[in-house]
């Protein structure tokens, strides 16, 4: 397994971010394979570069640790998750930045569960084209379709802001509407989202197929319409004001991207969280 770029510690360094590969991929419904994506992501990075011209800093300037996968294989459900939560908060102990690389989506509930331990009141943004606010999805409570529920079981929705989302059923939606969470991506929507997090510190979770399809089509269930590439580095650029207490990237699945640009987009997002993670 090579590590993110290729050099960096696989030890945890306090206070500095720290990537933790989570390839969950048992409640995936539509297409599987996104258990693959932590090695792939890792593997491609080597095409890209260091520095970042959107931020203006480099990852050379710039420590953090690739701690590798947890070990997954054959476990439960509930087991994968015990042991992501551990991972976590092995990390938060550190005073580390937890970054997970899923993976499929359910992976943000061990980590919000971690950070909640240690750190109460922080806010949750969620970047997705789905909802996945469902009570209960074919039979289950806890899966990728329910995950940001389940969240709000634990932070609530007054601590929820959720983006790019245009896809779900109607309850959803009326959920949405009904507790004020999400935030349409418009001219002017970066001082809303400034304003609502009110200098609270920030979990990130990016499910990739907030991005339209036309930028990544690598992922499980892609929905037209979505953001471009320019739209989430606009979101990125508002993340550097604001403090990260940990982040996510989930649901590339590199089985369905032979020419590996999806994958090679995600490797460049995790650069520029790491960069907002480590200022």
């Amino acid at each position: 397994m090579s590590n993110f770029l290729g050099y960096h510690s696989r030890e945890i360094i306090p206070g500095r971010p720290a990537l933790l590969g989570c390839p969950l991929d048992l409640t995936s419904t539509y297409r599987s394979g996104s258990d693959a994506a932590p090695d792939c992501i890792r593997a491609v990075s080597e095409s890209i570069e260091t520095y970042s011209p959107l931020l203006d800093r480099d990852l050379e300037d710039t420590p953090f640790s690739d701690l590798g996968d947890v070990p997954l294989q054959g476990e439960s459900l509930k087991e994968s998750l015990n042991k992501i939560g551990s991972a976590v908060s092995a990390i938060l102990e550190r005073r580390a930045v937890p970054l997970c690389l899923g993976g499929e989506h359910t992976v943000t509930l061990p980590a919000i569960e971690a950070l909640e331990d240690v750190c109460p009141g922080f806010v949750l943004l969620h970047l997705d084209a789905h909802s996945d606010l469902r009570d209960v999805y074919e039979g289950s409570r806890v899966n990728h379709a329910t995950v940001i529920r389940r969240v709000c079981d634990i932070i609530g929705p007054s601590r929820l802001i959720q983006l790019g989302v245009r896809g779900g059923t109607r309850e959803e939606f009326d959920w949405m509407r009904g507790n004020g969470t999400l935030i349409q991506w418009e001219s002017g929507a970066e001082k809303v989202l400034l304003a609502r997090v009110a200098a609270r510190p920030v979990y990130v979770t990016l499910d990739l197929d907030v991005l339209d399809p036309a930028y990544m089509p690598a992922t499980g269930n892609p929905e037209a319409g979505g953001w471009s590439y320019r739209d989430l580095e606009r979101f990125i650029t508002v993340l550097d004001l604001l403090e990260i207490i940990g982040a996510d990237v989930v649901e590339l699945n590199p089985a369905l991207d032979p020419c590996l640009v999806g994958s090679i987009a995600a490797a460049k997002i995790v650069r520029e969280l790491l960069l907002n993670m480590g200022k």
